[in-house]
């Protein structure tokens, strides 16, 4: 089976705001008030939340790596009560999925969201039962940029790894498809998707209901 395996935060959904709202809640902690701003930090968001604990701690003047150490488990608490206040599905993304099951794709998840809060989003969201596969950040020893958890999500989907493509939002997902040796599809309409071009990919993705052709076109 031919399988495509998608990232989960900027590239399904926009998790952003609720990414967002968990780092402030370190930083009022710290006495630092709200640092990150809903909107304009949402390619920080994205990048995780080591990422932004430590781009927020610059920005306030106060970095040092013990305090990012030390409040990253608090985060991911607070992101964990609070994980789909704010989180919502991109336009047509589902759609475009379940075409994609009915062509005979095999569909699965690889993210470098830890799993279990990978897998909690999607039950909130409603959508965990569509997906035969979802790899995390802690699935496996190691995480995107290393080609094996996409490989393991090909396989978990039903698929061959070397017949699966990865539709992902950044320079991360290109690169691990790069080093599995499968095409990546990125898509435009994330935090950062004017900078897709520049990665290079087998195809970009400007709207969602395109992605069954292009999935085509690309692994048959």
């Amino acid at each position: 089976m031919r399988t495509v395996i998608f990232d989960l935060d900027g590239t399904l959904a926009d998790t952003s705001g609720d990414l967002l709202a968990a780092a402030n809640h370190c930083f009022r902690d710290m006495g630092l008030g709200d640092v990150l701003v809903p909107g304009q930090d949402a390619g920080i968001a994205l990048r995780g939340g080591r990422m932004m604990l430590t781009r927020g701690l610059e920005r306030a003047g106060a970095y040092d790596a013990a305090t990012v150490d030390r409040y990253y488990p608090v985060l991911l608490e607070a992101y964990r009560a609070a994980i789909d206040h704010h989180s919502f599905l991109y336009p047509g993304a589902m759609e475009a999925v379940e075409d994609l099951r009915g062509l005979g794709y095999g569909v699965g998840i690889c993210t470098n969201k830890p799993e279990a809060l990978a897998d909690l989003l999607l039950q909130r969201l409603g959508v965990r039962d569509v997906f035969a596969a979802l790899i995390g950040a802690d699935t496996l020893p190691v995480r995107k940029p290393d080609p094996e958890p996409l490989r393991a999500a090909a396989r978990a989907a039903g698929g061959d790894p070397a017949a699966c493509v990865l539709v992902g939002d950044s320079d991360t997902d290109r690169n691990t498809a790069r080093a599995a040796g499968v095409p990546s599809i990125l898509v435009t309409f994330g935090p950062s998707g004017a900078d897709m071009a520049a990665l290079e990919p087998e195809a970009l993705l400007d709207r969602f209901e395109d992605l069954p052709q292009v999935v085509t076109r690309l692994i048959g």
